[in-house]
């Protein structure tokens, strides 16, 4: 059991500082695009939540598959399939939880609107510049909901996991996936004990996003 929570903390850990830092990007220019084509963009981000797991990773397993073209170019490299691997379990991963991190932040983005940037541009401070000292620091709650949104999302998923992974024992096995076969074994003990632990963290995940949003906003008055 140690190593299936290892296994889920290290997922959920990675697909957190991964779609912080690839999402951030994406949410800015969301957020001050003006081209008609970023809802497009948005509304693919958005799929996610529309679609059912299951959908996403099977979609992803054949794209990870040593038949697809995708993986044909890292063939030259010794890699011939990313499905189920741990590596797989990252990309589906962060495909299933990109919305829950760019949401937040194109929102946050969105509410610092064009002053601050515009002062901070009169000053002196280049795109980059404004970027970093301003838009970020300004963001910080959309940042920390993302974060704790992802983490929350990525340790319980289930449909992503379990057809991009197959729950290999210590490989690709998470807590959700050993949940579901202690029950296909009738073993509801165990399973109990796996369902009360996820239901306390969702708990507290959902305590401390809505603790952080209000110490922010009161920071911010």
């Amino acid at each position: 059991m140690n190593l299936v929570i290892r296994t889920t903390i290290e997922l959920a850990a990675i697909t957190t500082v991964l779609l912080l830092l690839l999402s951030t990007p994406v949410a800015w220019w969301l957020a001050r695009s003006r081209r008609w084509a970023k809802e497009i963009v948005g509304a693919l981000v958005a799929l996610p939540l529309i679609l059912p797991p299951t959908v996403i990773g099977f979609y992803v397993l054949v794209a990870l598959g040593p038949q697809s073209p995708l993986m044909a170019l890292l063939h030259p490299f010794g890699v011939r399939t990313l499905a189920f691997t741990f590596e797989g379990l990252v990309i589906g991963s962060l495909l299933y939880s990109l919305p829950f991190a760019v949401q937040p932040l194109r929102t946050a983005f969105e509410l610092i609107g064009d002053r601050p940037l515009e002062v901070a541009a009169t000053m002196g401070a280049g795109p980059v510049d404004r970027f970093f000292t301003v838009a970020v620091p300004l963001a910080r709650r959309g940042f920390l909901s993302a974060g704790i949104l992802v983490f929350a999302h990525t340790v319980g998923e289930f449909g992503v996991v379990l057809m991009i992974g197959g729950a290999i024992p210590g490989k690709t096995e998470v807590l959700s996936t050993r949940m579901f076969q202690l029950v296909e074994s009738l073993d509801f003990a165990a399973a109990h004990r796996i369902a009360a632990g996820l239901v306390a963290f969702a708990f507290v995940a959902v305590f401390l996003l809505l603790l952080v949003e209000r110490r922010i906003a009161v920071a911010d008055r």
